[in-house]
C-alpha cells in the first residue's frame, strides 16, 4: 500500500483547520476533491479519520495517530527536498580526485583549501595515483576528476588545462656536474640516476628521452616520493629529475645542487580529466571550473 504525501497533508491541513472547506482553501484545491482523497486515505487505511461535529470535523483517535505520522513524514520529505536543493547549487556533495604526485605536492594543496573555503560541506577524496592510471580510473568511474602529465593516454576522456611545471636535474653539492648551471639531458646520461617508481610519467619521459639518443637510464635505486629521491641524491645515490617547484623546497636544508635541463620536454603540462564534463555532479564541476587554468 503507498500513501500519497498529497492526501497526508490533506489531512493535516483539515486538522489544523477544523473543516474541510477551510482546508481547501488554505491548499488551493476544490473542496470535492479534498473529500475523495480524504475518502480514498480511510479506505487504503481501513479506519475512520475524521469525526463530523456541529462545529465542522474532529480527528478519531486513529486520526490523532496519522496526524502526528503524517506530520514526520511531511517534514522528512520537506528536509529531502532542502537538502537536494543544497546538493543541485553544489553545497553539498562528494567528489573524488585521482592525482599525480607532482599535482598534489605542487598545487593541489592551496586550491582545495581555497574551494573549500568557499563549499565548506562538499567532501574532497583525493587518491594519489601515477599519470597513467589517472585517465584510467576516470574511464572506468572510479574518480570524478583526474590531474595527469600529459602522456599518451588510450582512455576517452574530456582533457582541460591545468597547470605547467619545469623539471630540474639534482645533484649532490661535490658532484662533478653541480656547477654548471645547465646541462644537457645527454650529459646526464653519463651518470647513475634515483628514479621514481616505475610507471612514473617522468621515469617514462626520462626513459623515452634516452631511447631518442640511443641510451640508456642507469637507474641505482627507484622511490616513491620527492622527498625520498632527493635524500637518496643527497648521500650520493645518483641524480634524479624532478620539477624545480619542489626541488627549489629542500635547497636550503639538503645538500644539493639544481641545474636546469636544457631540453624541450623539460617544460611539462598538467591536464585535467573527466568522462563528461556535462555529467558530472554539481559539486565536481565547480571543482573542475576551479581547477581549469585556460587562458
Amino acid at each position: 500500500m503507498r500513501l500519497d504525501p498529497v492526501s497526508l497533508k490533506l489531512f493535516v491541513s483539515i486538522v489544523e483547520t477544523g473543516t474541510i472547506s477551510a482546508a481547501a482553501e488554505r491548499e488551493h484545491v476544490a473542496a470535492s476533491a479534498v473529500s475523495r482523497r480524504i475518502s480514498d486515505l480511510e479506505t487504503a487505511l481501513k479506519t475512520t479519520l475524521l469525526r463530523r461535529t456541529n462545529k465542522g470535523v474532529e480527528p478519531t483517535a486513529a486520526g490523532l495517530a496519522l496526524l502526528n505520522l503524517a506530520r514526520g513524514v511531511l517534514h522528512s520529505l520537506d528536509e529531502i527536498a532542502a537538502q537536494m536543493a543544497e546538493y543541485s547549487t553544489g553545497v553539498r556533495g562528494q567528489v573524488r580526485v585521482a592525482a599525480n604526485l607532482s599535482a598534489i605536492t605542487q598545487f593541489l594543496p592551496s586550491e582545495i583549501k581555497q574551494f573549500l573555503g568557499l563549499h565548506p560541506q562538499v567532501q574532497i577524496h583525493l587518491e594519489e595515483l601515477i599519470s597513467t592510471m589517472v585517465t584510467k580510473a576516470v574511464a572506468e568511474n572510479q574518480a570524478d576528476i583526474g590531474i595527469f602529465a600529459h602522456v599518451p593516454f588510450g582512455q576517452e576522456v574530456e582533457t582541460y588545462r591545468y597547470r605547467k611545471d619545469h623539471l630540474v636535474l639534482i645533484t649532490p653539492r661535490d658532484h662533478p656536474l653541480a656547477a654548471r648551471g645547465q646541462v644537457s639531458f645527454a650529459e646526464a646520461l653519463d651518470y647513475e640516476f634515483v628514479g621514481l617508481h616505475v610507471g612514473s610519467a617522468i621515469n617514462l619521459q626520462l626513459v623515452k628521452a634516452a631511447t631518442d639518443l640511443d641510451r640508456t637510464v642507469r637507474m641505482r635505486i627507484q622511490v616513491t616520493s620527492y622527498e625520498a629521491l632527493c635524500l637518496m641524491v643527497e648521500t650520493g645515490l645518483g641524480i634524479g629529475v624532478l620539477p624545480e617547484a619542489v626541488a627549489r623546497r629542500y635547497l636550503g636544508t639538503l645538500e644539493i645542487a639544481q641545474l636546469r635541463l636544457d631540453e624541450p620536454w623539460a617544460e611539462r603540462e598538467l591536464k585535467l580529466c573527466v568522462r563528461s564534463r556535462a555529467a558530472l555532479p554539481v559539486a565536481a564541476r565547480l571543482l573542475l571550473d576551479h581547477l581549469r587554468h585556460d587562458d
